[in-house]
């Protein structure tokens, strides 16, 4: 066997005209050197971390399909691979798609290694192997156990597991948080680009070459009563001070609050040291906070700071927007992350990479909560970044902390004290209601502070209803204040209890002020949602991941309705941008949690109906694709008698959302003439669903008919209104009152199912006082899912699509 046999087999794998790899070449052993090892992340067929030890001169080499964990308790498996020449240990790129372990690879992890003393490197091959590591990640004792081969293996198995040693950490603290390249810093995304190292564009870089980018919508976070847990989440410390923008290059940086005013003045230090951040151009959002002796954040040292000139402030950086010209806003958060961590790398203070945890949310809230912190902000790890509040970012609080608007304020006897008690209000919808007073935690220079900010705001009267009692010795002021107040709970009436002031707001106006509601905690996922941060709503930047996070809140909503029935899915797997369909067959191809029921049809054969009984199916369905739900107006156990009546007021495109919400009322009136109770449901789309609900005792005929001749008789007596058929020429000017949807086989859009329209707009049960007030039949949408939650379980919608009645003899 010649020189070149211990990498024969690595050569022969390998075309050297198509891969950049380096050759086979063996070199000699380095007695009396360090040896080294490397690590490199590799995606090819699945992702894995690649293992290697120098010996003998070439690296021994082991795939760790999890990647090596520094819990002493796990067991990764690795698998050992054909030896690599030394030159590998340098190694970072791209293998092109075809060649042997096509994709790209990372060099992750760097270092020397040795044997543990009394032992050596050749006990590899007694197949055990206990070493020491001095990697940048990679430390301590390790071990590495050849197992025993069962059956035709074609490859030897290992474990990889850490000793027990002041190097050990939880089980994914390296693969998870440690996403970009020792040698140069890039992603595994910008290596598959062929993008440059950031070090090496921070040495090309000078003053002068760029301009800050603009501001953007900022991504805010929805206020939920408990932290997800699960690996699809990172959770980060929820910073106490002013969310902030900071867009730098060129020498210059500009501060921006959430709402886009430059506030560069007011955070001097952060700015300045923002402008020396080796890039040409880079968005950055954060958390602008002041830090107390202990290192917790610090508000009304924040607040005292602004005022006396914004200096000693720090920035807490957790999102990259844009850098160097390319928006990364539509990369997976972890990326973002990946990109934002090697940006700050060295970089020292004022400005802070925000570090996360991924998963285990509830156990970290509880940490942090004992540590007297403000909370935890929770995001999907593969979301992108979208300017609005979503259900990706979730926040969870130890004590509650709300914003409000300052009222107006109540004397004080007691001396060297500026007034008793702020009166506060907030904006339910546009009307600001009182919500209570707040007469603690309040210093004598924040009196004075928010006395002098109040002065120029006096006004003779409330800025909306006062109770008498809270009237008394109280002087008024024109709602432009925001307070932050944090406080145990509300009372039945919307009054807060045991309110303490936290600080002002000057970065948020008054009339963003909106009560946050805390949605329940979401579910764990059984079904596994593939390529979660697909984009489904292009326009909207949804994605598949929000709308499976949607149904499986309201999954209890929608199966109220629509459990046990045959349906009728309307499915857009690459997005409403491509091709939709719909589908109410094959359940066996959809998942294991949607049913079947089957049907006869007209012809006398039988066919299967897709059905979902539960969040599981619902779910599975939208793992497919599906985004609507349609269902029969029967159900499974009565297929032929029917338990509700569909009227879909389907208007002309010349007509109003008034005229919709007439006709609906209409339509109510004349079915309570002949004692038929109904409810409205906007449709999500451009009409109203007046919907009755029947005793299943009518047979398919009997309901079809009547619906007909309900349909027809007023459309004949109004027929400057109405229209009974589906012709487009006689319902122009008209609203088509379409019963066809009360035939057999015919469907209707369930309650709170999303429609497949821009904005992602939601069937919606409303009552009939409040029908009214709507402008159209798109006012609820995805986004709306806590309020959504909330309507239905308020008193209004009690009992909404529920009424036992026959089809009347008419």
């Amino acid at each position: 066997m010649g020189r070149e046999a211990p990498l024969a087999e690595y050569k022969a794998k390998r075309d050297f005209k198509r891969t950049p790899e380096p050759r086979d070449k063996v070199v000699s052993a380095r007695n009396g050197q360090a040896r080294r090892f490397v690590v490199q992340k590799h995606d090819a067929t699945r992702l894995h971390w690649d293992f290697r030890l120098e010996v003998d001169g070439v690296l021994k080499s082991w795939a760790v399909t999890r990647g090596p964990s520094p819990n002493p308790e796990d067991k990764r498996l690795a698998v050992r691979t054909e030896d690599h020449p030394m030159d590998y240990a340098s190694f970072e790129g791209t293998i092109p798609e075809g060649e042997y372990g096509g994709g790209t690879v990372m060099l992750w992890d760097e270092g020397t290694w040795e044997p543990i003393a009394g032992k050596k490197a050749q006990d590899l091959e007694k197949g055990h192997l206990h070493f020491v590591l001095h990697g940048q990640r990679m430390k301590g004792e390790w071990l590495l156990i050849r197992l025993k081969p069962r059956g035709m293996e074609k490859r030897e198995n290992w474990l990889l597991r850490k000793i027990e040693d002041a190097c050990c950490g939880p089980s994914d603290s390296l693969t998870e948080r440690e996403l970009t390249s020792v040698a140069t810093g890039r992603t595994m995304h910008d290596i598959a680009e062929g993008k440059p190292s950031p070090k090496t564009r921070r040495r090309k870089r000078g003053k002068g070459r760029a301009t800050p980018p603009p501001f953007e919508p900022v991504q805010l976070a929805t206020l939920v009563d408990e932290a997800p847990d699960g690996p699809d989440w990172l959770h980060e410390t929820k910073y106490d001070g002013y969310r902030a923008l900071i867009a730098c290059g060129g020498g210059s940086a500009v501060v921006y609050t959430r709402s886009g005013h430059d506030w560069s003045d007011k955070f001097p230090d952060v700015c300045a040291a923002a402008a020396t951040l080796p890039v040409d151009a880079a968005l950055i959002d954060g958390e602008i906070m002041a830090l107390d002796a202990a290192g917790n954040p610090d508000f009304s040292a924040l607040q005292e700071a602004i005022s006396a000139g914004g200096r000693g402030l720090s920035l807490f950086a957790f999102d990259l927007l844009h850098l160097d010209g390319e928006d990364l806003r539509p990369l997976p958060n972890l990326d973002r992350k990946a990109r934002l961590q090697a940006l700050l790398a060295g970089v020292p203070s004022p400005l802070h990479y925000a570090e996360h945890v991924l998963g285990s949310g509830g156990e970290m809230l509880k940490l942090l909560c004992g540590a007297g912190l403000e909370g935890i902000v929770s995001k999907r790890a593969d979301a992108p970044y979208r300017g609005k509040r979503t259900q990706a970012w979730l926040k969870s609080k130890c004590v509650a902390r709300q914003e409000f608007v300052i009222l107006g304020w109540t004397g004080s006897a007691a001396r060297g004290r500026a007034f008793a008690a702020l009166l506060l209000g907030r904006y339910d919808g546009d009307h600001l209601r009182y919500a209570g007073k707040v007469g603690t935690g309040f210093n004598e220079r924040t009196m004075q502070n928010l006395a002098e900010a109040m002065a120029p705001l006096a006004a003779t009267d409330p800025a909306t209803a006062v109770p008498a009692s809270a009237q008394r010795g109280a002087h008024w002021l024109r709602p432009e204040l925001v307070a932050e107040v944090a406080f145990a709970e509300f009372t039945g009436e919307g009054i807060l209890r045991h309110a303490r002031f936290v600080g002002l707001r000057g970065d948020k106006p008054a009339r963003e002020v909106r009560l946050e509601r805390p949605m329940p905690k979401p579910a764990d996922p059984e079904v596994r949602i593939t390529h979660p941060e697909r984009v489904v709503f292009p326009d909207d930047g949804i994605t598949k991941g929000e709308l499976a996070d949607y149904y499986r809140a309201m999954a209890p909503l929608l199966l109220a309705t629509m459990a046990g029935r045959p349906l009728s899915l309307v499915r857009c797997p690459d997005g409403i941008g491509g091709k939709c369909f719909f589908q109410k067959h094959g359940a066996g191809n959809l998942g294991k949690d949607i049913g079947s029921v089957r049907i006869r049809e007209k012809d006398g054969g039988e066919e299967d109906y897709l059905c979902v009984s539960d969040a599981q199916g619902v779910l599975e369905c939208v793992q497919m694709g599906a985004i609507e739900f349609h269902a029969w107006a029967s159900h499974s156990r009565h297929l032929e008698q029917p338990d509700r009546l569909v009227f879909d007021l389907d208007p002309d495109e010349a007509l109003s959302f008034a005229d919709v919400r007439k006709a609906a009322q209409d339509l109510k009136r004349h079915l309570a003439d002949i004692g038929l109770t109904s409810f409205a449901m906007l449709s999500g789309g451009k009409g109203v669903h007046v919907i009755v609900p029947l005793k299943p005792q009518a047979e398919w005929d009997e309901v079809t008919d009547f619906a007909r001749r309900f349909s027809i008789a007023l459309a004949t007596a109004e027929p400057e209104r109405f229209v009974a058929t589906m012709s487009k020429a006689k319902r122009k000017g008209r609203i088509f009152i379409d019963w066809l949807r009360n035939q057999r086989g015919s469907t209707a859009i369930m309650p709170y199912s999303v429609r497949a329209r821009a904005g992602a707009p939601v069937a919606a049960p409303v009552s009939w006082a409040e029908l009214d007030e709507f402008e159209t039949a798109a006012a609820f949408r995805l986004a709306d899912r806590a309020q959504l939650l909330e309507r239905a379980a308020d008193r209004g919608l009690a009992g909404w699509g529920s009424s036992s009645q026959l089809l009347p003899s008419v």
